[in-house]
């Protein structure tokens, strides 16, 4: 099943059902357009047999960024290097969609620009909070804008050759910022029940296709629980996917968490204990039952047995992240019968956020590796990668400032 195609509902094709879900790379050059960099990296994956690439986030907005060294494709942006980018992803045969998201208040103080919220509910990182930017709630018209700026982005990656775009509505960010009553405090029309909250994904949702053409696959990433006591729910996310079902969606890829709860590394701020592989699938599978679209889930996925059992689940896809920044080939490598380890070995450092930021900082020191045509995985040290990938951002984040005053 897991090297059998797998038709959408706008009629296009995956060729298999293994996916390169989305990484944040922090590989963008200069003028935050992609580069060869990106391009070797997309390359790696598409030599390696996914059926469906998705990219690391690209933003909507210019001003609003999750990191200094991301992506961004706004109306107006010069459209050649996403051309090539676009091509090396899709030149052995996978489907490649942009991943389009806004990070709402997940933006770091040191990095200017804007930190607009459904309200002003600050990140809570315990001792790391003050890294981050005050939230500004957002105006009606500005809530407009970012609907528009998903639309406007959309339409440019499909003229630039991508297949789809899947919007980011989990892990936090703003359209997930919304989704949750711990983050969307608001009396208007965007807020207080779970439909008004949702309204947000289903005007960006309806604005995007409007704008592409159909074939063009629109897709959304939804969180199945944020994890924190209080927040987006198992039973909220089932009742936006029913919600969605009445959208021209043609997949959901279903993960969970957040900065303050990050699940998609297996780690939980409500207590709760995910599965050691497949962290999300128990969920995928209740609302796999309910949803009229292809259900994807991403998290811990690193070996075939559970590949395999993900997609005996009746999970239409398998999301794989990290292993593939380890073994880009990985797909390849199960075809012809072998099982690379495909993890790199865990942080377990006392202080769980900077256990994090390490674990992600391994995570792109090697996505740079294979940026720059290096295909062996090595061994890193936690502590020195974290270093050097806070130096790194450093220079990075000078110089979106000074692109930012353009």
């Amino acid at each position: 099943m897991m090297f059998t195609a797998l038709t959408l509902p706008n009629g296009s094709t995956l060729p298999n059902r293994l996916a390169k879900a989305a990484m944040e790379e922090n590989m963008a050059d200069a003028g935050q357009l992609p580069g060869p960099a990106l391009n070797r990296l997309y390359e790696s994956w598409a030599d390696g047999g996914v059926g469906l690439i998705i990219t690391g986030n690209v933003m909507i907005d210019g001003r609003a960024m999750t990191g200094p060294g991301g992506v961004v494709l706004e109306a107006g942006t010069p459209l050649d290097s996403f051309r090539t980018w676009s091509q090396a992803a899709r030149s052995q045969g996978a489907q490649v969609w942009m991943q389009i998201n806004h990070p709402g208040r997940q933006v770091m103080a040191n990095m200017g620009g804007n930190a607009w919220a459904p309200s002003a509910v600050a990140l809570d990182m315990g001792k790391h909070s003050k890294l981050f930017a005050q939230p500004v709630e957002m105006t009606a018209m500005q809530i407009e804008e970012v609907i528009g700026r998903f639309a406007a982005t959309a339409h440019a990656a499909e003229q630039a050759g991508f297949n789809g775009v899947q919007i980011h509505a989990a892990h936090g960010y703003l359209i997930s910022q919304f989704l949750s009553p711990l983050t969307n405090r608001r009396r208007d029309g965007w807020g207080g029940s779970l439909a008004n909250r949702a309204r947000l994904l289903l005007e960006v949702v309806r604005a995007v296709r409007a704008r592409v053409s159909p074939g063009f696959s629109v897709a959304v990433k939804l969180n199945s629980a944020d994890f924190q006591r209080g927040g987006f729910s198992e039973d909220d996310a089932k009742q936006v996917v029913l919600l969605l079902n009445e959208l021209p969606v043609d997949m959901i890829e279903l993960s969970g968490g957040s900065y303050e709860s990050p699940a998609m590394q297996g780690r939980t701020a409500d207590g709760r204990t995910l599965a050691r592989e497949a962290y999300f699938l128990e969920f995928a599978k209740e609302l796999a039952a309910v949803a009229r679209m292809p259900v994807m889930t991403t998290g811990g996925i690193a070996r075939k047995p559970v590949a395999e059992q993900v997609l005996a689940s009746g999970i239409a896809v398998a999301g794989i992240a990290t292993a593939l920044a380890e073994v880009p080939n990985l797909p390849q490598e199960w075809r012809a019968g072998r099982s690379p380890e495909a993890l790199p070995p865990a942080v377990t450092w006392k202080d769980k956020t900077m256990a994090s930021v390490a674990a992600m900082a391994l995570v792109k020191r090697r996505l740079r590796a294979l940026g720059s045509g290096v295909q062996r995985s090595g061994s890193y040290s936690p502590l020195l990668t974290m270093l050097m990938g806070q130096l790194r951002m450093f220079y990075l984040t000078r110089r979106y400032r000074a692109w930012l005053q353009r």
